[in-house]
């Protein structure tokens, strides 16, 4: 059993591959949710009591009695105790995981627990992405709570998977009252630790530079990281680590948390004078009003924990599994994906049916599978001030219709794939001219126009489904069979004619639920189409839209050694499959480098892998290149995409080289990568110590017959001949021969 309730010690025991998660009942007659451990996997039905005073103190028990009108005073302070998911206005002054603002206008909220239900399987989430799990795999907890003054009756959700060293939880609400109520904050997770000994790690950015990995020392007072743009945004990435000071790739305790959602969140780590951790995660509560009439509920998006004492290297390889077996849609989650070209870089908005086809003519010899065409297809658009909104083709530049582009296109053997911008409109747009209202915007305030557009208003109904017409007349009209769905802006003047004031609040996150419901009905009535998200690059790179499109545009700096940190921090959480990474041309368009055109297809091909070049404009060494790229996409794509990834060494740390390898499941084979970004004087070669192969196995490298042992290889390490020159590559492949035994 996964999970075990103990009704002696009224405790409830989650247990997955390596860790265990511990919830208690206490004061039985009192009946508070108490958060007991979650760490190293203990045995079931240890009395763990003790361990939930994070501090009591003798002097407090007087208060602490008057407070909950004990008779006689127990030990029990509420402002140092581990609370499952902790309220205000009772004692516990530290961050709190659920507001409700009652009928007196007040937000004193006590909660206490009424009843459980553990369960096989897992359900998924209305209106908002959710794990997925069969009765085989998983198993999930409620807990059932409820505040007697409001009526509000809460569901705290777990999920644990069977093998896995993952947490899965949520929250629901409903209003069990008589009287409105207003939700102002509705946490997904929460837990207390009693330790401060941690490091705090999160992955920050920008346009261009997304998901730098960021490490210090836990502090006292509260640490967090959070977006209220709307959505996930390329600031900060809903994740944070909590990594004992010593743990590195290899090994140590790490507590890894990701939001599984695309818009605003705020995730944190208090740390109270106690040197006690209090962790946090959910939708921002900046500007969060969400209103509750009676017999309504609200449930919170899920939020995943994971558990590690194999250092980051053990949780990467957690989220990665996980999210390939119970997030990623199924249909993609382990599929191989076309091998495309982006028409963007060679045509930008010039273009017409003639050049799109004497570029696919140009691409089929070379073995590419797919040909993209990118922005300028629809309305009037010649550039990016026009049109968004006015999803109609364009049959002054696609004479013939987009039927004829894409079956002459097709005819060559190459698939065909399209761009949109379905959430955004554009000021000299027919859709604007005939519903300015439809855009987001304040009441006699002057909205902000940003790249030339505004956001629409996705809360409303009648926007959604026009919206989706347009999206499906478009991709049913021709055999399109794949989808680069953008979003190029942050939200701003967030205001709805369609609700009245004080539902103003809920219009970001309903927004997110707007953007959910399109790409959920996209992908049910096309279930063999390819998605792939992107916002402004890598801004919406998050678990929520992992759930209906199996890869993202990972950023729009190609650069292949700018990607290198890029893809370290990506691949910190998310799967490689799920990486939009792509070959690109020199000088880099981003940076003004100028990198080996094998350098460049070797980091790509950690990704999804593709080009995003004018192919006819390259060398023709670089273009004879191609088929050998091809070729090795092809020959590793597999191992790349269900493989256990491994950093072997970080650019980001050394300031001279980057590897990482992948590992065949089985260990029957690997992939190592090195970059040797800056080349020294007096430096013939490097060992590299590889990770995860079998100690008692013999590996042959590929191309040679050379056998090592996996013991070797990893104790001792691989010697690397460097190379002459910056930003050089190579590539090692090895294969299991057990010749050696």
């Amino acid at each position: 059993m996964a999970i075990t309730y103990s009704e002696k010690l009224h405790t409830f025991q989650l247990d997955g591959k390596s860790f265990s998660y511990v919830i208690g009942v206490y004061p039985e007659h009192m009946n508070f949710i108490q958060h007991l451990y979650f760490g190293a996997k203990i045995p079931v039905g240890e009395n763990l009591r003790d361990m939930n005073n994070f501090g009591w103190h003798a002097s407090f028990e007087a208060e602490q009695a008057e407070i909950l009108e004990l008779d006689p005073p127990e030990p029990f302070f509420t402002d140092v105790t581990g609370f499952e998911y902790p309220t205000p206005g009772t004692g516990d002054h530290r961050d709190t995981a659920l507001c409700i603002r009652n009928k007196d206008g007040n937000s004193v909220t006590d909660i206490r627990y009424t009843g459980y239900k553990i369960y096989k399987g897992k359900n998924r989430l209305t209106n908002l992405p959710s794990l997925y799990g069969t009765e085989e795999d998983c198993e999930t907890l409620e807990l059932y709570a409820k505040d007697y003054y409001t009526g509000a009756e809460v569901t705290l959700i777990y999920t644990v998977f069977e093998g896995s060293d993952a947490l899965v939880r949520s929250a629901k609400v409903c209003n069990g009252g008589k009287d409105a109520l207003k939700l102002e904050n509705c946490a997904s997770l929460s837990f207390d630790l009693k330790t401060m000994d941690f490091d705090f790690i999160h992955l920050w950015g920008q346009h261009n530079q997304e998901r730098n990995l960021s490490r210090t020392p836990l502090q006292h007072g509260t640490q967090s990281i959070d977006s209220k743009r709307g959505a996930s945004g390329h600031y900060h990435n809903p994740f944070i680590a909590l990594a004992k000071h010593n743990a590195d790739e290899r090994s140590g305790e790490v507590y890894g948390i990701n939001f599984v959602y695309s818009g605003n969140f705020r995730i944190s780590a208090e740390v109270t004078t106690l040197g006690t951790t209090r962790v946090m995660a959910g939708i921002n509560p900046f500007e969060f009003r969400w209103n509750l009439l009676p017999g309504e509920e609200f449930q919170s998006p899920e939020c995943v924990a994971v558990y590690s004492d194999e250092g980051l290297g053990g949780m990467s390889r957690t989220f990665h599994r996980l999210y390939l077996d119970h997030l990623i849609p199924e249909r993609w989650a382990y599929t191989k994906r076309p091998l495309l070209i982006n028409s963007w870089e060679a045509a930008t908005f010039d273009f017409d049916t003639e050049k799109l086809i004497s570029f696919a003519e140009t691409v089929k010899d070379l073995g590419i599978e797919m040909l993209v065409m990118d922005d300028g297809w629809f309305g009037h658009r010649n550039d990016d001030a026009t049109s968004l909104g006015d999803w109609f083709v364009n049959e002054n530049k696609i004479k013939g219709g987009l039927k004829h582009l894409v079956d002459e296109v097709n005819k060559l053997g190459l698939k065909f794939g399209i761009w949109m911008e379905p959430e955004m409109i554009s000021p000299d747009s027919e859709l604007y001219r005939k519903h300015p209202d439809w855009a987001f915007a304040v009441p006699e305030r002057t909205a902000t126009l940003s790249r030339n557009q505004y956001v629409l208003d996705l809360s409303r109904k009648e926007v959604r489904d026009y919206v989706y017409e347009c999206v499906h007349n478009v991709i049913s009209s021709a055999n399109i069979e794949y989808v680069k769905w953008d979003m190029n802006r942050q939200l701003t003047d967030i205001g709805s004619v369609e609700f009245a004031g004080d539902r103003q609040g809920e219009l970001a996150h309903r927004y997110v639920l707007g953007v959910y419901e399109l790409q959920e009905r996209l992908v049910n009535n096309f279930p063999d189409l390819l998605l792939e998200n992107c916002s402004g690059g890598g801004a919406r790179f998050d678990p929520g839209m992992l759930y209906y499109s199996p890869q993202i545009w990972c950023s729009d700096d190609t650069d292949a050694i700018e990607r290198l940190s890029i893809q370290e921090g990506t691949e910190l959480i998310y799967p490689l499959s799920t990486m939009g990474a792509h070959v690109s041309d020199c000088p880099n368009h981003t940076v003004g480098r100028s990198t080996p055109f094998m350098t460049r297809a070797h980091v790509a091909l950690a990704g999804t892998f593709g080009y995003e070049l004018d192919i006819t404009k390259i060398s023709e060494e670089e273009r004879a290149m191609i088929p050998e790229q091809v070729s090795m996409y092809h020959k590793y794509n597999d191992l790349v995409r269900e493989g256990d990834y491994y950093r072997v060494a970080s650019y980001r740390e050394n300031g001279l080289y980057d590897c990482w390898m992948v590992v065949a499941k089985d260990k029957s084979e690997a992939l190592v990568t090195y970059v040797q970004v800056l080349g020294r004087p007096n430096v013939h070669s490097r060992k590299i110590k590889l990770l995860g192969l079998d100690v008692t196995a013999g590996y042959r490298l590929d191309g040679t017959e050379k056998v090592y042992g996996g013991d070797l290889l990893m104790n001792a390490g691989m010697l690397i001949e460097t190379m002459r020159g910056d930003y050089m590559s190579r590539l090692y492949h090895f294969v299991l021969d057990n010749s050696l035994t």
